[in-house]
């Protein structure tokens, strides 16, 4: 993986955590002289970019390390940020609903997961199945980085 992919930095401030974070993900090298990649991992709380995003990144020296610098084209996927309410319900019940309905997820934690809506995926499904346990106060979940595909989904039913 090492010759075909690389660790970046991103920091960024998070609103949920409201804090500056510091996340590194792995990224496909597309040009490394030029510093273009293209995202390989859900970002839990990152800033505005999704799994497949291209961007730019360039060796920072006080890092150590290739840091994120900015978003350079969309894939149309996009990320939702998920957090669980009731500590009694297992968060895996919803995975795997998303995982059905062909929504990659990662873990944090017991309470907290990242889940990738990828572009050819009716965003308005997802968001009636994470809506339903909302309503239910099992969870609360944030649309962080909703791409135009998926707000067009929202806008057709």
């Amino acid at each position: 993986m090492e010759n075909t992919h690389k660790k970046i930095l991103f920091r960024y401030y998070s609103d949920y955590l409201e804090d500056t974070i510091v996340e590194t993900m792995w990224a496909e090298i597309i040009d490394l002289e030029k510093g273009h990649f293209k995202l390989d991992n859900i970002p839990f709380f990152g800033p505005l970019i999704a799994t497949d995003d291209l961007f730019y990144a360039e060796y920072d020296t006080t890092e150590e390390r290739l840091v994120y610098k900015k978003t350079l084209q969309s894939s149309g996927n996009s990320i939702v940020q998920v957090v669980i309410l009731d500590k009694d319900f297992d968060k895996e019940i919803i995975r795997e609903k998303l995982k059905a309905i062909h929504c990659l997820s990662e873990g944090l934690n017991d309470t907290f997961f990242a889940v990738e809506i990828v572009k050819d995926i009716d965003y308005a499904i997802v968001k009636s199945l994470l809506s339903e346990y909302e309503t239910l106060s099992v969870i609360e979940f944030a649309e962080p980085c909703l791409s135009e595909k998926h707000r067009a989904d929202l806008l057709k039913n």
